[in-house]
């Protein structure tokens, strides 16, 4: 009679672990970054006053939050800046930008090298080259590098520089622990 030999219960239990946290890997997903733009400057001061006065509110009543009264003030306060920020939020723009896979950031990094004088200033990338198509090939919404070279070109120097900001930092986030090793 033959016996076959049957793994540690350990190792087994190991190996379903592995297995299950494999799986978790590759189920991740790639980092993703919002900019929101909101043009509607008196929606932007309204939630900045609401904010405010719920914070003067909470102050007014520390200690108190029990009585009918603080009650009363304090979720008006909160409803008021629930509303300012759903103003805020219909005013508003908001794009989305996904980190892209290591190869393909390699591929645009590659197809974008810095100029001699970027170089010198220790850029990695051409930044003036790389903004479009980085920004177009990890933005979720859409955006076309013509669009994206639009943008850079007609925004404000600080909004354009926020849009290519958002798109390369997303690159750049971990969203790792080493542990206190």
């Amino acid at each position: 009679m033959t016996t076959t030999a049957q793994p540690p219960a350990a190792a087994v239990a190991q190996d379903a672990h592995w297995q299950s946290t494999l799986q978790r890997l590759r189920n991740r997903t790639r980092p993703t970054a919002t900019l929101t733009i909101c043009d509607d400057h008196a929606a932007k001061d309204a939630l900045a006053l609401a904010q405010y006065e719920q914070r003067t509110t909470q102050r007014q009543h520390e200690g108190s939050e029990s009585t009918p009264e603080a009650k009363k003030a304090l979720r008006a306060a909160e409803q008021k800046v629930k509303a300012a920020q759903q103003a805020v939020d219909d005013a508003s723009i908001v794009l989305t930008f996904q980190a892209l896979e290591r190869t393909a950031l390699d591929a645009l990094k590659k197809a974008h090298p810095p100029t001699e004088e970027q170089a010198e200033d220790g850029f990695e990338v051409n930044v003036d080259t790389l903004g479009p198509p980085l920004i177009a090939a990890s933005n979720t919404d859409g955006m076309t590098e013509e669009q994206a070279r639009e943008f850079l070109d007609t925004w404000s120097d600080a909004e354009a520089a926020s849009l290519f900001s958002t798109a390369w930092n997303i690159q750049l986030e971990s969203r790792l622990d080493l542990g206190k090793g």
